[in-house]
């Protein structure tokens, strides 16, 4: 089966393991092209096409000033991701709590060992 291209959705372009990196980046704030090249110690082109995949799925915009372009995270592009990754959330919260209950059974059940009445 063929790959989508990478540009096709933000699930695609986050396959990429450079462009979670980037995005972890962009949690800390807004970031220009070369601060993100000299953080990752890439080649600005390299992150450049990166950014571009980024922002066409709508995972990051971008602003520019003067002749610099400056990007951070887009809320709005990163729901879809979100929303999926809630699933599994639920699951783990629902498996931890019955995690939980069993744990608190068997201490129920070594206490009345220890103090029969």
């Amino acid at each position: 089966m063929a790959r989508l291209a990478t540009t096709c959705d933000a699930f695609n372009a986050i396959a990429e393991p450079q462009r979670r990196i980037i995005l972890d980046l962009l949690t800390q704030g807004e970031r220009s092209v070369n601060d993100i090249a000299g953080t990752l110690r890439l080649k600005q082109p390299q992150v450049s096409k990166h950014l571009r995949v980024l922002r066409q799925v709508g995972l990051v915009s971008v602003r520019g000033s003067g002749q610099q372009r400056f990007y951070s995270l887009s809320g709005e592009g990163l729901q879809p991701i979100h929303d999926w990754v809630g699933q599994f959330e639920r699951f783990w919260s629902e498996n931890f709590d019955r995690l939980a209950d069993y744990l608190d059974e068997l201490q129920q059940q070594e206490k009345s060992h220890e103090h029969p009445d």
